[in-house]
């Protein structure tokens, strides 16, 4: 296996991933993503004045603009950043309707978002795809983009060290998880 933080193994997990992953998500994770999703738009403080516009950075396929745009029904514009062609066809398939989010297909890391031009950035679920490097130079596009007064929320499911029930996360990551894309995989097969 290649470096998986490199962005193009990255754009290539989540391209042949992308036609399942709100399904897969949503059952390896008990349903738990989609509350935390919302727990992290509502860990965000009140975006003040109408038509503010922000970035969802790693949108992978949306799942966390329907809590943006229920929470703060007066958002002008969203931009989603995903570099994943499979994960923004999913996307545009999902968002059509939705005036107000526009999509960027590109490497976040590698972008060039104007400075200071963000009130708000968002992320969910984005992060384990970037080493303790690449994490500090996200966390200074963040500082750039953002205007003065800006407010970011992310959220991350990590391995929990120390943790009483580590074992048992464990088991989910490395049994339950496989068994579950095996499955996926195989109904794929079937299906076609």
């Amino acid at each position: 296996m290649g470096d998986i933080y490199d962005p193009q193994f990255v754009k290539a997990v989540f391209d042949r991933c992308s036609d399942r992953y709100i399904t897969f998500s949503q059952i390896c994770s008990f349903g738990f993503t989609e509350r935390w999703r919302k727990q992290c738009v509502a860990a965000m403080p009140v975006l003040q004045g109408g038509g503010t516009r922000g970035y969802d950075l790693m949108a992978g396929t949306g799942e966390v603009w329907p809590h943006l745009l229920k929470r703060f029904d007066d958002i002008g514009a969203i931009t989603a950043v995903d570099i994943s062609s499979g994960m923004h066809r999913r996307a545009m398939a999902r968002l059509h309707a939705h005036h107000r989010i526009e999509f960027i297909e590109d490497n976040v890391l590698a972008s060039d978002l104007p400075s200071e031009s963000a009130d708000f950035v968002i992320s969910t679920f984005g992060l384990k795809t970037f080493n303790p490097e690449q994490h500090a130079r996200l966390a200074a596009l963040i500082a750039r983009v953002l205007k003065p007064g800006g407010v970011f929320s992310m959220i991350e499911a990590s391995d929990p060290k120390g943790w009483w029930l580590r074992p048992l996360y464990l088991f989910h990551l490395r049994v339950i998880l496989p068994l579950i894309e095996r499955i996926f995989s195989a109904a794929r097969r079937i299906l076609r």
